[in-house]
């Protein structure tokens, strides 16, 4: 069952940290769909950059606990994931095609 590409990356994730890894490692940083696997990011980053990635890690971030006034609620759990690009690959452009 193929999957839409859009649906899976959902957004670059913009930080100091990330900015650090896509200048130093050449890693790009997105929040992507829960149910995605590695292959699924793999093939939509392939797909929608037309670039080729070495390695994809991802990880499982828990959502926190938030208060207003006396109510207790959760922010949504999400999923990271960090895109290693192969040698002589061009650089994404965050705006270039999500």
């Amino acid at each position: 069952m193929s999957k839409d590409p859009y649906k899976i990356i959902l957004r670059p994730i913009i930080t100091e940290k990330s900015t650090m890894l896509k200048e130093m490692n050449r890693e790009i940083c997105f929040e992507v769909d829960p149910k995605a696997n590695k292959i699924d990011i793999r093939k939509a980053v392939e797909k929608l950059f037309d670039v080729k990635v070495e390695c994809v890690r991802i990880i499982s971030k828990k959502g926190k606990t938030r208060r207003v006034g006396r109510n207790v609620g959760r922010t949504k759990d999400w999923k990271k994931a960090y895109i290693k690009l192969k040698e002589g690959e061009k650089m994404i452009e965050y705006f270039e095609a999500v």
